[in-house]
C-alpha cells in the first residue's frame, strides 16, 4: 500500500508504525519527523497548498487528510481520483481512535496498541491536585487562544491547567486585557513562532501572569508524539512548585 500523508503529525505516525520511504511516497513541506527518514519522501506542497499534479503523478493507493489541516476543497478534489481517510481530532479518545484506525489499516495492530498505552500511562502518571488556570496563545497580531473544542485545550485540561477560554470555540481573538485572568500565558512554538523575546514584551504587559514559551508539537501534534513527551509535560509541571 502506498500513502501520501497530508498531516504532518500523521506522517510521523506513519513512520512510528513501522512504515517506511517504500510505502509512504508523498508528505507536505511540513512533515519534519523523523528527519532522517521523511527527507526522502517526495513533497507534494503545504497543508494548504497541495501541488494536485505531483500527487496524481505519485497515484498513491490512499491519501491521509485532516479536517482541520488541510481545505474542504483540496480534500473534495482528491476525492475524485483517490480514496481519502479525512482524520478529525480534537479529543484525546478521537487521538486514541486515529491510532487504532491506523494500526487496522496498515495492520500494525500490535504497535499502535503500544502507543495508545504509553499515551494513557503518561497521563495517568500525570495527575494534579489543583488546576491552575492558562491561556494558550497561537497567534499574535491579533492574539488568537484555543477554545474548548480543540485537541491543545484537551492536552491542556489532562495535565491539570483550566483554560480560561473554554467556554469559546475554536481559535478565538483575545485582547491582553481578558488574559490577565490567567495565571499562566503559554507561548507556542507554532503555528506563529513566539520566541523568548515575545514572552518578555508579554511579561512586562502581564505582571500578574507567568508567561511561559512552550512547544507547540506536544499539545498539537496528535497520533504517537504524545508518547515523546514525557519528560517534557514533567519539567512543565514543575511550574507548579
Amino acid at each position: 500500500m502506498t500513502i501520501i500523508s497530508l498531516v504532518p503529525s500523521i506522517t510521523e505516525a506513519l513512520f512510528d508504525l513501522g512504515l517506511t520511504e517504500v510505502e509512504i511516497i508523498g508528505r507536505t513541506k511540513f512533515c519534519i519527523h523523523p528527519e532522517n527518514q521523511v527527507k526522502n519522501v517526495a513533497v507534494i506542497g503545504g497543508t494548504k497548498s497541495i501541488n494536485m499534479e505531483k500527487i496524481r503523478s505519485l497515484n498513491p493507493d490512499i491519501i491521509i487528510a485532516n479536517k482541520e489541516e488541510n481545505t474542504k476543497e483540496d480534500v473534495e478534489e482528491l476525492q475524485k481520483y483517490f480514496k481519502v481517510l479525512v482524520t478529525n481530532i480534537s479529543t484525546l479518545e478521537d487521538n486514541y481512535y486515529l491510532l487504532k484506525t491506523l494500526g487496522n489499516l496498515l495492520n500494525k495492530q500490535e504497535i499502535a496498541q503500544k502507543y495508545n498505552s504509553k499515551i494513557n500511562e503518561i497521563f495517568q502518571d500525570i495527575q494534579c491536585k489543583e488546576k491552575k488556570t492558562c491561556a494558550y496563545l497561537i497567534w499574535k497580531n491579533p492574539y488568537m487562544t484555543v477554545g474548548s473544542d480543540t485537541f491543545i485545550h484537551a492536552v491542556l485540561d489532562q495535565i491539570g491547567f483550566e483554560n480560561i477560554f473554554k467556554t469559546q470555540k475554536r481559535y478565538p481573538e483575545i485582547s491582553i486585557k481578558e488574559l490577565k485572568a490567567a495565571e499562566f500565558v503559554f507561548l507556542s512554538t507554532e503555528p506563529f513562532p513566539f520566541k523568548q523575546k515575545h514572552v518578555d514584551e508579554l511579561q512586562k504587559r502581564l505582571p500578574d501572569s507567568k508567561v511561559i514559551l512552550v512547544d507547540g508539537e506536544a499539545f498539537s501534534w496528535y497520533g504517537t508524539h504524545l508518547a515523546k513527551c514525557e519528560n517534557y509535560f514533567k519539567n512543565l509541571l514543575e511550574i507548579y512548585k
